[in-house]
């Protein structure tokens, strides 16, 4: 068995700390539930604010897109208050389905900016091209913990079955609400931007409280939207923005409008919404970047002329 961690002999829990931004909306389900079998508790970042974005852009550099400020915000917030903090490395899932190099990296960028405090950090590494896939890095993982193989192996086949149960009950929602009446609007945008509480969240609420439906593009079983985004782009490279791209692919005809939501200045989504508004066929679209200004005013101006179209289309203004 491995050496159990100086928490783990003290006889007291571990606790992790999870970074409420980047890709935790995509595997909090698998992260909280690897961790719980494990029995090793869980401290979650409280949701977005401005004080979080001010936090995380004072560490960060210019050129870091928005996402990855209010990140390293979040990551700001944990330091002190947990055994570790949770920071993957991802690179790829194999040939052609990369993740942004920020994904790579990140754990090194935490590590180096907060590397003044005692904070210690987690991490996993996935790199399919190199034969390190999801399992063996959460064993790993688990091992580093101070588990048994046998025990992460264990804890990791459940929490996967919670992961992917949990998915399909959101994918089973989103398909109803294509088959709702009234104005709906496909959200094309990475999960940790529609869903953080003061980028992505304040788009939503507007849209709703206009009388709405809002999807997501990415909301959909996850291989069909790969299978669906190399139909459109078989170059593209960039996992999660193959999956979005499949979503407008295989739905656009389900929605009255699509809305590609990004942040500045994310590299992938510039140039994948390019060629998915050059491929468009005639769904209406907007193209919305947000940038790190607190007012909300302009947006709503954008986002409610667009409202007005595609009721003028629909002949129900």
């Amino acid at each position: 068995m491995a050496k159990k961690t100086e928490s783990a002999a003290a006889g007291r829990k571990q606790i992790v700390g999870l970074p409420r931004a980047l890709l935790y909306d995509r595997y909090r389900i698998l992260w909280k539930a690897f961790f719980q079998e494990l029995g090793v508790d869980v401290l979650v970042s409280p949701p977005t604010t401005l004080e979080t974005l001010n936090r995380g852009t004072a560490c960060a550099i210019d050129e870091m897109c928005l996402s990855v400020k209010v990140y390293l915000g979040h990551v700001e917030k944990l330091v002190g208050n947990c055994d570790y903090i949770l920071v993957p490395r991802i690179s790829n899932f194999g040939v052609r389905r990369y993740m942004c190099t920020t994904f790579e990296g990140l754990y090194d960028i935490c590590r180096n900016l907060f590397r003044q405090t005692d904070q210690k950090f987690l991490s996993y590494n996935i790199d399919v091209t190199h034969d390190l896939d999801e399992e063996s890095a959460f064993l790993s993982m688990g091992q580093e913990l101070g588990f048994a193989r046998k025990e992460a192996a264990k804890a990791y086949k459940k929490a996967k079955k919670a992961d992917s149960e949990d998915w399909k009950k959101q994918v089973k929602r989103q398909e109803e609400l294509y088959k709702s009446d009234g104005l709906k609007v496909m959200i094309a945008s990475h999960s940790y931007v529609v869903n953080d509480a003061y980028i992505g969240k304040p788009v939503t609420d507007f849209l709703k409280n206009a009388g709405v439906t809002v999807l997501r593009s990415d909301v959909m079983d996850r291989k069909e939207a790969l299978k669906q985004g190399a139909r459109l782009s078989p170059t593209m490279r960039w996992e999660v923005n193959r999956e979005i791209a499949g979503g407008i692919y295989a739905n656009r005809k389900q929605v009255d409008g699509i809305i590609l939501l990004s942040v500045f200045p994310c590299g992938p989504d510039a140039m994948t919404n390019d060629m998915i508004i050059r491929r468009n066929d005639g769904t209406p679209i907007l193209n919305l970047m947000l940038d790190a200004q607190s007012g909300m005013a302009g947006v709503e101006t954008r986002l409610e002329s667009f409202i007005d179209i595609l009721r003028l289309k629909r002949n129900a203004l």
